[in-house]
C-alpha cells in the first residue's frame, strides 16, 4: 500500500511542475507589457516635471532682463537630463499689454546649435506685434497697460527606450511631442 502513496505522490508533484510552467507561461508576457509600459510612462512622466522647472528657470531669467535668445541657450545648454540638443525646441516670448490687448512684443526660437527651426509653432503666437493667445491666469498677471509677461515653451520629442513601449505608445495615444510652458 505504501508504494501506492509514493507512486501517487510523484504523479501529483509532477503535474503540479507543468501546471507551474503553464501558468507562467501565460502570465510572464502579460508582466512584460505591464513592466515596460510602466518603465516608458514613468520616464515621460519625469521628462514632464523636467520641462515644467526648465520652462520656470527660462521665464524667470527672462523677466529679470536676460536676453530672450540668451534665456533660451541657458534653457539648452542647462545640466537637465533631457536631450534638448537633438530632441528639443525652446521659444521664448514676450507680452505686453497695449490698452487690453496683449501683443507680442519679442520672440526667439531656438534650438541647442542656434538653429532656428520651424518644426514647433508657439502656442501663444508668433511674429513681433501679432496678437497673443494667452490662457486667462496669463492675462490676470499682467493687468496693467504697459506691463510685460515673459513665457517660455519647451517642445521635446519623446521615444519609448522599450520595444513595447513604442507599441504601447500608439495603443493608448502617449503622445510623440510633449510640451510645457511658464510665464513670468
Amino acid at each position: 500500500m505504501r508504494r501506492f502513496y509514493s507512486s501517487v505522490r510523484a504523479m501529483l508533484r509532477a503535474r503540479g511542475r507543468g501546471q507551474a510552467t503553464a501558468e507562467f507561461a501565460v502570465v510572464a508576457p502579460l508582466l512584460l507589457i505591464l513592466i515596460c509600459g510602466a518603465i516608458d510612462f514613468g520616464r515621460a512622466l519625469n521628462d514632464v516635471q523636467i520641462m515644467a522647472d526648465l520652462t520656470r528657470q527660462g521665464s524667470n531669467l527672462a523677466s529679470r532682463g536676460t536676453p530672450l535668445n540668451e534665456s533660451n541657450a541657458a534653457v539648452i545648454s542647462g545640466e537637465s537630463g533631457l536631450d534638448l540638443v537633438h530632441h528639443g525646441e525652446v521659444i521664448s516670448t514676450s507680452v505686453t499689454n497695449e490698452n487690453g490687448t496683449y501683443k507680442i512684443s519679442g520672440q526667439d526660437t531656438s534650438t541647442a546649435d542656434g538653429l532656428t527651426t520651424l518644426s514647433a509653432t508657439s502656442k501663444v503666437g508668433t511674429g513681433v506685434g501679432a496678437t497673443a493667445t494667452l490662457s486667462t491666469a496669463a492675462q490676470n498677471a499682467i493687468p496693467q497697460n504697459g506691463q510685460t509677461v515673459f513665457v517660455t515653451e519647451i517642445f521635446f520629442t519623446f521615444t519609448p527606450v522599450t520595444p513595447i513601449g513604442a507599441l504601447t505608445q500608439s495603443a493608448i495615444s502617449m503622445p510623440s511631442q510633449l510640451y510645457d510652458s511658464a510665464y513670468f
